[in-house]
């Protein structure tokens, strides 16, 4: 039998939330979502349906931060092993440097749409790992899209913070969809998407097809031609998710995995192999010597992935270079425990996001992300249809050269990262922390603070964040201790306060397995920083 993890279960930090013990869970920002999720295993479903049926819920009640036209990511542990999906798109078959000759790359509208593939990989995940039929795992997000939801604080807030901006607001079909009545719904009003109903029906009956093959893909098209976009019936025909090995680093006596680029996710590795190398158990867990520490491998690990990472056949360093133990121990020496500083990129060559977690008694365990991108995405709503767009190919470079150029068919750097750890090769956690650049920051301060410190998932979920941003400048948040954002400021680092509905300090959900499969089963924790909940049985 697996020995559980030696926890302090005392959560030593102000929270609105406890530990939940359960066999079957399921994890995510908003608690209708978690208990669609729940219901579809009730029904005979497993983790991977109610991953599905979660992550379409969720495109309804958190539409600030995804929708039906999101990018995924997911990795997954089948009982046996761990599998990785990346369903994000690429870009439209026009998309030329030329294309946006005199530009810079849009943040919202058309020229930032790339292919949406978040319908594609909840089909993968389905015919793949899936026990129920796909048309079940639609039904629960078609009945909260037609009866509507009573709309949730937090929710509320970043959408009326992002009705504010004629950026969105300006784009064809936001107002119609998001801005019922002219405003954005108050907290605890109704707000229904009968639209995205009707969405969300084609594509249960036809398990995919309508959205990429069909009348969905039909209607996308058209809306694009007619608005000045470039996306195609071609190009949305062409998609396919890819299903990718997960990149592996140990640390702590645990392996961290991450999907491979595109994604991001290979900047929490590289920040937690330089941090092995700085001692940093040697100074309390809140303490500014520790959190000076891991800001400053945050900080090296950035430079690197901004320069080098994008979709690998453009890549000029491999992933196994970035993560190379001897190139982190170099780097690592870059780091001055006494000040903070400005990084470059090395030489690694020798010679608006949800994350939901699901998790079942029969040790499936699924760990899965979506998003639209910057808040409410690039602002286009399909009129008829409620598909509303990321706008990912902002993440694109117009620097000519560079790995991540923008290029025809090609996969813009991604932010989203979902994350699984293992220990000697078996599952022990599935987690992730949403929100822009701050997902690879979430997932070293979380981890530290269970691996290296033993705090609780639901502590450590719980604990003040810090927020690198560039240079200098970082955010802390305001329930830090003073002591440490004082010790931070005498380092050198320039702390500053958050203006922004889309850059805050992150939300996580974590499932953490007790023991064997039908024994113990699980522990989960649920960010406060969001409205949801962990649920279970």
């Amino acid at each position: 039998m697996t020995t559980p993890h030696r926890f302090d279960w005392r959560t030593g930090y102000l929270s609105q939330r406890s530990p939940l013990f359960a066999r079957n869970i399921v994890s995510t920002s908003h608690p209708l979502a978690a208990q669609a999720g729940l219901q579809v295993m009730r029904q005979g479903g497993n983790a991977v349906d109610a991953a599905i049926a979660t992550a379409a819920c969720m495109t309804l009640v958190e539409p600030c931060s995804n929708g039906l036209g999101s990018d995924a990511f997911c990795i997954l542990w089948d009982g046996r092993q761990l599998h990785g999906l990346n369903a994000s798109g690429p870009a439209p078959a026009a998309w030329t440097p030329g294309f946006f000759e005199g530009q810079v790359m849009p943040r919202r509208g058309w020229g930032s749409v790339t292919v949406p593939g978040a319908v594609g990989g909840w089909v993968a995940l389905s015919e793949r790992f899936g026990r129920l039929p796909f048309a079940d795992l639609m039904q629960p997000a078609i009945e909260i899209a037609e009866r509507g939801y009573a709309v949730p604080p937090i929710v509320a807030g970043k959408w009326a913070m992002a009705a504010a901006l004629p950026e969105l607001t300006g784009q064809p079909g936001f107002a119609q969809a998001f801005l019922p009545h002219g405003r954005a719904p108050a907290v605890g009003e109704l707000f229904r998407f009968a639209e995205a109903a009707r969405s969300l029906r084609l594509i249960a009956e036809t398990r995919g097809e309508a959205f990429y093959r069909g009348e969905i893909a039909q209607a996308l098209a058209r809306f694009a031609r007619d608005n000045g976009g470039a996306l195609t019936e071609a190009d949305l025909a062409a998609y396919r998710p890819e299903w990718v090995t997960p990149l592996a680093k140990d640390f702590a006596g645990h392996t961290l995995h991450e999907i491979p680029p595109n994604g991001q996710g290979i900047a929490a590795q590289m920040a937690l192999g330089l941090l092995a190398r700085c001692r940093v158990t040697d100074h309390a867990v809140d303490s500014p010597e520790a959190q000076h520490l891991m800001i400053e491998a945050m900080k090296l690990a950035f430079a690197d992935v901004y320069r080098f990472v994008a979709e690998p056949g453009a890549m000029t360093v491999s992933p196994a270079q970035l993560l190379d133990d001897d190139y982190l121990a170099q780097r690592a020496k870059l780091i001055d425990p006494t000040r903070a500083q400005v990084f470059g990129a090395g030489n690694p060559v020798k010679g608006g996001t949800i994350y939901l977690t699901a998790a079942d008694e029969s040790g499936m365990m699924v760990s899965f992300i979506q998003s639209n991108y910057m808040g409410f995405g690039s602002g286009l709503v399909l009129p008829g249809y409620g598909v509303s767009l990321q706008n990912r190919g902002h993440c694109f470079t117009l620097e000519a050269g560079h790995p991540n150029q923008v290029a025809p068919g090609k996969r813009p750097f991604h932010t989203i990262i979902p994350a699984f750890l293992t220990k000697d090769g078996a599952p022990v956690m599935s987690f992730g922390v949403m929100g822009g650049n701050m997902q690879p920051q979430g997932h070293m301060q979380t981890l530290v603070r269970m691996l290296s410190y033993g705090q609780n998932p639901q502590a450590a979920c719980d604990a003040p964040r810090w927020r690198f941003n560039e240079g200098l400048s970082i955010n802390v948040e305001p329930h830090m201790p003073a002591a440490t954002i004082q010790g931070l400021s005498d380092r050198g680092h320039q702390v500053g306060d958050i203006h922004d509905s889309y850059q805050d300090f992150g939300a996580g959900q974590f499932i953490w397995r007790l023991g064997d499969p039908g024994t113990a089963g699980y522990v989960a924790a649920s960010d406060p920083r969001r409205d949801g909940a962990a649920v279970g049985w």
